[in-house]
């Protein structure tokens, strides 16, 4: 049953409205529900309504939770993406006026991170390369293109990264190609230069629903704007005391855009949260208060009261962290519950090391989130990219990642000639390479490197219906060489020892589709299986991860380490002026939790071979006093608690000695 806020942010649909959703208030809900309102109740085509996230998982639940509330034919016609995904889709329509063909292919952070590593000088630092695609990718998300990015540029720096802009750009066309950021950028492009072409895809789109709407960048929001037009049938549902995302591009005052924008803008407030207790409530009420609103808000809860916010002070990180195990231990044996139920938060992934060793030692089962993904390895995508480019030929991201693997001596020159040529002649870059007009006005030697390349991938084609994927997989390592080539790089033993081994799991991976009836298939069907494959579940484990992954999510219990100035609030941070974005990101990590939340920090750390003394964060004095219980408050109650602490040691150390 929805309280009297969330039924009028479902039943008004006669203007644009912006939905202030406070943490753990139901604004997915509210999506959900309004969504079935439109296509039940204003009879609303579901193939015209477009809701926009910001993750495929958030999407994935969505639709989900959609099919529960409309019948199976709507639910399907129903577009549930993110930005990105729906970027896509307008491109594959359109993508022609974008001066792309049909089969354009989408590059990677990896694969478009070589390309720009092309343009610079070989003795350019790592640094110079992040530092050249993060002005591109900001460029790209204020909607600024090349010739844009040249005419704003002032200092030489800024002309400098415009000409890479423009290079990196031109090879991108020359290879069919568009970056993710393309994805917002280019449809964005289209729809400002085209009334009519704007015209059409409003009708398409009738009503769209943006969840997460804080986390908008400049160029997200001209694109919500230009498919909502002037009439604005939206929904935008959204807390400016979550945006969190201002490294990536996020822009809060997005908020402030709309009202400008949108005049007739109706603003609704979901202040009822349904997570937290009283007490842990009062505590991010009185910390977020601290930052500038437009639109002030105050959470409520009809929760208990709860017990009070727990605040340890520690010698160092790895005394607090076995302080963070211990009380772990003695929640999960107090409450009955599953590991699951309890997180551990932190500023930053390198805080996670001590805890590690402290829940190993205290036999606690963990789950680290944001470690590199098996699939995400350099070695499994190389592999996985000649097995695409197998399956389909005209996979020009999968050619341009491998064609040079190992090396055959094909540089960026020769493939932006391959790949104006392929484009002149509407071919695929492989059918490029082996094509004689293409490649007439190459070197020899690359010309050749091109079609040997070519000719060896025919040859697994034509193997790859008589042999099973695992097999096939085994058949390219040898014959194109990387295997080899893998075994010949220089550095640690270990290290070329792990990845070889990462090729063997994806080839048991192989094997075990290939053994479930239901899943084996072509060589297509198993990479896309593969593809969409379920990143590791947590299982029943505590998780680890960063305050900035932990938004959207709750938890019976919550560890906050860390709570020092320098570290929450971080020092760059604090030097960039952004104490009010990590008030916010604080704030996300109170409100992750139900019934009980303890708040860490250490008196010393270890930097660069001295201790030395640090502060409590300055937050914490934020917090109300009266809901705050601070080592020495309760001294029988810690007496308690390390006598079940030592119960607990003595308990592991028994089992220990009887395995």
């Amino acid at each position: 049953m929805l309280n009297p806020q969330q039924r009028e942010a479902v039943d008004y649909c006669t203007g644009p409205l912006l939905v202030l959703a406070g943490a753990g208030s139901g604004k997915t809900r509210v999506i959900v529900e309004k969504i079935a309102h439109l296509v039940q109740q204003r009879g609303l085509a579901a193939a015209c309504i477009a809701a926009i996230t910001f993750t495929n998982k958030a999407a994935r639940e969505m639709r989900e939770r959609v099919a529960r509330r409309l019948p199976q034919a709507d639910a399907e016609a129903l577009r549930v993406s993110t930005f990105h995904a729906l970027g896509l889709r307008i491109l594959q329509i359109e993508h022609a006026r974008a001066g792309l063909k049909r089969n354009f292919s989408v590059l990677d952070a990896e694969d478009s991170a070589a390309l720009l590593k092309d343009l610079l000088p070989k003795t350019a630092r790592s640094e110079a390369l992040h530092a050249l695609r993060g002005a591109i990718g900001h460029a790209k998300c204020l909607g600024l293109d090349a010739a844009a990015a040249a005419a704003a540029a002032q200092t030489p720096r800024e002309h400098a990264t415009a000409e890479h802009y423009a290079a990196y750009q031109q090879r991108l066309r020359a290879y069919n190609a568009v970056d993710f950021d393309d994805l917002i950028r280019l449809p964005l492009a289209l729809l400002e230069a085209d009334t009519e072409l704007a015209l059409t895809w409003r009708e398409r789109l009738r009503y769209l629903l943006v969840d997460e709407y804080q986390d908008t960048n400049g160029a997200q929001y001209r694109l919500l704007r230009a498919l909502a037009g002037p009439r604005g049938a939206f929904t935008c549902v959204g807390d400016d005391d979550q945006s969190i995302y201002a490294w990536r591009g996020a822009r809060p005052e997005n908020l402030q855009e709309l009202v400008r924008d949108y005049p007739t803008l109706r603003v609704l407030k979901l202040e009822q949260n349904y997570r937290c207790s009283a007490r842990i409530l009062r505590c991010a009420n009185a910390l977020i208060a601290r930052n500038p609103h437009a639109h002030p808000k105050k959470l409520w809860s009809a929760a208990g009261e709860g017990g009070p916010l727990r605040v340890l002070t520690c010698r160092d990180a790895g005394h607090e962290a076995a302080r963070i195990a211990a009380l772990l231990d003695q929640a999960h044996g107090r409450e009955r519950g599953g590991w699951g139920e309890y997180a551990v938060l932190y500023r930053g992934n390198h805080q996670a090391r001590e805890l590690e060793k402290a829940l190993r030692l205290a036999r606690v089962p963990y789950h680290l989130s944001g470690a590199l993904s098996f699939l995400d390895r350099a070695e499994v995508k190389d592999a996985l990219a000649y097995l695409r480019l197998i399956a389909n030929p005209d996979d020009d991201a999968a050619f341009l990642r491998i064609v040079n693997l190992p090396r055959r001596d094909l540089g960026a020159t020769t493939l932006e000639k391959l790949g104006l040529a392929a484009q002149t002649r509407h071919l695929s870059l492989l059918a490029a390479a082996q094509d004689a007009a293409c490649t007439a006005g190459l070197a020899r030697r690359q010309a050749q490197a091109l079609h040997d390349f070519a000719a060896l991938i025919q040859r697994l084609r034509a193997r790859a219906g008589q042999l099973p994927a695992a097999e096939l997989l085994d058949a390219l390592l040898e014959h194109s060489g990387y295997r080899a080539h893998l075994i010949a790089q220089p550095g640690d033993a270990d290290v070329r020892a792990r990845r070889e081994g990462n090729l063997r799991e994806l080839g048991e991976w192989f094997r075990a589709m290939q053994r479930g009836a239901a899943r084996a298939g072509d060589l297509t069907q198993q990479l896309l299986l593969l593809g969409h494959a379920d990143r590791e579940e947590p299982g029943d484990a505590v998780r680890l991860m960063t305050l900035h992954a932990a938004k959207g999510l709750e938890f019976r219990g919550v560890c906050i380490v860390g709570c020092e100035d320098g570290t929450l609030p971080h020092e760059g941070a604090l030097d960039e002026g952004r104490l009010e974005e990590e008030r916010r990101l604080f704030y996300v990590g109170i409100t992750r939790a139900r019934e009980w939340l303890a708040l860490s920090h250490s008196e010393h750390a270890r930097r660069y071979g001295e201790m030395i003394a640090l502060r409590p964060s300055r937050f914490l004095d934020e917090l109300p006093a009266a809901d705050l219980l601070r080592d020495g408050d309760d001294p029988a109650a810690e007496a308690e608690a390390r006598r079940e602490t030592a119960l607990g040691h003595l308990a592991r150390l028994q089992a220990l000695l009887d395995s």
